[in-house]
């Protein structure tokens, strides 16, 4: 039996994702807000009570006020760093509350 509109799965995903551009940035958040804890480490996620998106600002509540502090002063590197582990550009600022 041969397929005659047999087509990679990363062709098809890759159509359907230009397609729906909402679930291809909310994928990209999701990554992002994954990538905190892995590229930060679970030192920083212990101190981390909350992290959410809106507007292409990354939110995130701390609990000390000397980690937020220090993640101020890196802030620029963190948002390239996330950007990077998206794969697309959807990290415009972070807020560290």
């Amino acid at each position: 039996m041969l397929k005659r509109n047999a087509q990679h799965i990363k062709d098809v995903l890759s159509q359907f994702f230009e397609e729906n551009p909402a679930l291809k940035t909310s994928v990209a958040e999701h990554r992002a807000i994954t990538a905190w804890r892995d590229l930060l480490g679970e030192g920083v996620t212990k101190y981390t009570k909350n992290i959410y998106f809106r507007r292409n600002v990354l939110y995130v509540q701390l609990t000390s006020a000397v980690l937020r502090a220090e993640l101020q002063m890196n802030k620029n590197n963190l948002i390239e760093r996330l950007n990077e582990a998206a794969g697309m550009h959807i990290v415009n600022d972070i807020v560290l509350r």
